[in-house]
């Protein structure tokens, strides 16, 4: 069973930031997961919600912003680029892509970086919207795909056999034995998220290809 930090290290420092990737590193993961979205001013930055919240209160959406003024609002602002480099294959980095993203920009971004060394195979995309999966597996056939899911091993299972993948990942809160057994008898490469009680994984871990926590730390590695 592989360990998988979830945004970095969520649980050991501000998610989606280079603190908490190489937090996870630190705690020996075998792979990171990260969040991004584009800005106005097409630069992929790391950030799980849609808009971030200056010191008044006033949102600011990533969409619609310029980098440089997210960049003020929150320093600590990661670029994909930055975790690309700040990982450089030591394990896997799990791309999460939100819905209404700019797949074109995610793409260049991860293909220069392709171009400058970066292995293929410590790269994954992740998404709950089928769509942009689709796209991502037109675009960037040599990329491995995961099919984020919240509690439709059905529809789950329906979208991987279509993307040609074995990569799931699901919510820890609708998973029970019996389930996770079949999954792993029908082949299919299980990651539940978030865990981050060990004794709980330890329960499930020959089902398991993978559990994504916060706390990696928490996991005998």
């Amino acid at each position: 069973m592989k360990i998988i930090g979830h945004r970095g290290a969520r649980g050991l420092a501000a998610e989606n930031t280079i603190a908490s990737i190489q937090a996870a590193l630190d705690a020996g993961v075998d792979g990171i997961e990260i969040d991004v979205r584009v800005t106005a001013d097409d630069i992929v930055i790391l950030c799980h919600d849609p808009h971030l919240i200056d010191k008044t209160g006033r949102k600011h959406f990533v969409e619609t912003t310029n980098y440089s003024k997210l960049q003020s609002i929150k320093p600590d602002i990661s670029t994909i680029a930055e975790a690309m480099d700040a990982v450089q294959g030591r394990c896997e980095l799990l791309v999460e892509i939100k819905s209404r993203v700019k797949l074109t920009e995610v793409i260049l971004a991860s293909r220069v970086k392709l171009a400058h060394g970066f292995p293929i195979e410590s790269l994954s995309f992740a998404s709950f919207n089928f769509k942009v999966l689709k796209a991502l597996q037109k675009e960037m056939p040599e990329a491995t795909l995961v099919v984020n899911e919240k509690w439709s091993g059905v529809r789950a299972t329906h979208r991987a056999r279509k993307l040609g993948t074995t990569r799931i990942s699901m919510n820890q809160r609708w998973l029970w034995r019996g389930f996770l057994g079949a999954m792993h008898h029908r082949g299919f490469q299980l990651s539940p998220y978030t865990v981050n009680n060990h004794r709980q994984a330890s329960r499930w871990q020959s089902y398991l290809y993978a559990v994504i926590t916060d706390r990696p730390d928490l996991f005998k590695l």
